[in-house]
Formats: C-alpha cells, structure tokens, sequence
C-alpha cells in the first residue's frame, strides 16, 4: 500500500495545509480517507479529478468531509465525458442528508446520490475494491469512525477523530503505520472523548504495538514539536509528523 497525505490541518487549513484527506493506494486502486476544507485542490496534485475509487469519511464534521460538495460540483456538472457514474462513498449515517444541507441548493434532494453511491459505516469489516477494512466507533462528540485497512498482509490504521478509545487500540493492534490524531497539547486542552494529545497518541500506539506512528490532524494553534516530542517520551518505536504530500508504502 502506498499512502500520501493530502492534507493533515485539523480544525481548519494552515497556511501549509488543507485539513484532513489521505490517499491510499494499492493494485491501481485509490482509496482517500476524508476530505477535508481544502482538500480537492490539494488532490489534484496527487491523482487526477476522476481517479478516485472510493471515499470513506470518518464523521461529518466540515474539517473532514466539506469539499465533498466542491466535489460533487466537479462530478454533477462535468461536460466533457458526461457525468460521472457514482462513486462508493462510506460514511457515517445521514452522509448524504448532511452534503446535502451543507450544499443547500442541489438541483434535487437526491442529486447527490447521482454522483456518489452512498454506504452507511457501522462497525463492521468489509472489503472496498482490494482492501480488507474494518471499522469501529470512537470517542468523539458525533459520530465517528476508525478504520484498520489490510492488504498484502500490511496494515494501516487511521483514527479519525477521537478522545482515548480501547476501540482504537483494537483497530491499531499490529499496525504497519498508525496514522493518529494528536490535536491537543498535553497539560493544555483536558476534554474527554474529543481528541488525542500527543501523549496519549504515543501510549495508544505502545499499547497496540504498532509498528510506526504518524501523528496527524494538529491544528495551527497546536505545537507539533511539542506533541512529537510528548509521543516519544511514551513510545518507543519511529514516530513522525504527517506533512503534506509525504508519502509512505506500507
């Protein structure tokens, strides 16, 4: 698996970063996880407007899924070619109502499920196209999932958003690449079951002894030296920072 990250702002995009959207890549297949404020931009660099294969989004807050409706826009009204035929879209229950709304002014109600062919996550394991994933949910104000994505006998986990969650530790278990969130400091934001510091995102990688840890979804306002170092003092394997358009094979 090849893994590219699109964007890895949380909140909102910093001036060098869209917010969350991760490209996974295997056997030409191309999986992204989220897309984030700024993330369709971003992707054009990365594969083409149509290249995709699937979507999954983790939970509908907009730092994760709203240019799903500047993408919609690029498949609803694409002239050359036509329009383009759904796309497998896995997100939480009330995806689409929530595009939808955010959109506010689809041709229909159900336009959006002209261009994306929308399957509601529960926790589950599943394939899309070559990958083995399954799916839990995590500790976070809304809806919200992690995914464990296997292929080729590697795997990659990616949180999503979330507070300190055993469901996360079963879902990094073994990973090849735990790509954590690590949006608060530690000693700082103190709230439970809303996002990781960089602390916390070190002991939940030791405790499921995955193989590397790539913090992500640091917003501006967070030191990311300050969480890698904090993920180091409790996590003994390689530990790095998530950077758009850095790449990982798995």
């Amino acid at each position: 698996m090849k893994l590219t990250v699109v964007g890895c702002s949380g909140s909102f995009p910093s001036a060098e970063s869209a917010c969350s959207s991760y490209l996974v890549e295997a056997d030409g297949y191309r999986l992204l996880l989220d897309m984030g404020n700024g993330a369709l931009g971003e992707l054009q660099r990365h594969c083409g407007l149509y290249d995709l294969d699937a979507i999954f989004l983790s939970h509908l807050h907009v730092d994760h899924c709203i240019d799903m409706c500047a993408y919609f826009v690029a498949r609803y009204y694409r002239h050359d070619g036509g329009r383009c035929a759904p796309l497998p879209v896995y997100g939480p229950e009330g995806t689409e109502h929530r595009l939808t709304t955010a959109y506010a002014d689809t041709p229909s109600a159900s336009s959006m499920s002209e261009v994306f062919d929308f399957h509601t996550v529960k926790p589950s394991t599943f394939e899309i196209g070559p990958f083995l994933v399954h799916t839990e949910r995590v500790a976070h104000p809304v809806e919200a999932y992690g995914i464990r994505i296997e292929h080729g006998g590697r795997t990659l986990t990616y949180s999503g958003d979330t507070g300190v969650s055993p469901a996360l530790d079963d879902l990094a278990r073994d990973a090849d690449l735990f790509l954590c969130e690590a949006a608060f400091t530690h000693g700082k934001e103190n709230i439970p079951d809303l996002h990781l510091n960089g602390r916390e995102a070190g002991e939940t990688a030791a405790r499921a002894g995955a193989r590397r840890l790539i913090l992500t979804h640091i917003p501006p306002w967070t030191d990311p030296q300050i969480n890698l170092t904090d993920a180091r003092a409790v996590y003994d394997g390689p530990v790095g920072l998530a950077a758009p358009g850095a790449t990982y094979e798995i």
